[in-house]
């Protein structure tokens, strides 16, 4: 499973693809209106940089938000994200059947609005019909992404993909986070 996903992950379909998830509300965005001014060229350089294996990733872009709490974000650049969703649309059907049924994050046919009407499935089984109190623990990781090891998340993914070159570009992209570059905005 996953041994030839190098060539499907470069395809010109592929990359246009991943350019409309990328663009997805954000079509008015000056970076993605300038990508699009010449899309077929700057897919197709994305394209020969990654056969070539001389594609790298810009810094990433940090910021504060606080919303309400306070959190750093860092953000790839949208060339960036392009990659990031190519990777995914060839590498997700292999993970998601291994994912369990009730996890809603980023995942095709689930999202929010699933998660919460599963919610209020499992809270009508809890309270007895809405008849006792029923409690929840929402719960987020501290800097999850800055604090796993990549060793070991990358051993996981290569016991599913066996492409070597595709690792290459999971690898760039993975030590692109971990480098901690990146611009500073307030």
């Amino acid at each position: 499973m996953g041994n030839n996903l190098f060539n499907q992950l470069c395809s010109y379909e592929n990359l246009e693809l991943a350019f409309e998830k990328a663009r997805k509300r954000k079509t008015l965005k000056k970076y993605v209106i300038d990508f699009e001014k010449n899309l077929k060229n700057n897919l197709l350089k994305l394209q020969s940089e990654i056969i070539f294996h001389i594609y790298k990733p810009k810094p990433l872009e940090t910021f504060i938000i606080r919303d309400p709490k306070t959190r750093k974000i860092s953000k790839s650049d949208f060339r960036d994200r392009i990659v990031h969703h190519a990777i995914c649309n060839v590498i997700e059907p292999i993970f998601d059947n291994g994912f369990i049924y009730d996890s809603y994050a980023n995942r095709k046919w689930k999202g929010s609005l699933k998660a919460l009407e599963r919610f209020d499935f499992f809270k009508g089984k809890v309270s007895q019909n809405n008849t006792k109190d029923c409690y929840i623990l929402k719960a987020d990781i501290k800097h999850y992404f800055d604090d796993v090891d990549h060793d070991v998340l990358i051993s996981i993914i290569k016991n599913k993909i066996k492409d070597s070159r595709v690792m290459w570009l999971i690898n760039i992209i993975l030590n692109n986070h971990s480098s901690g570059g990146g611009t500073t905005v307030a």
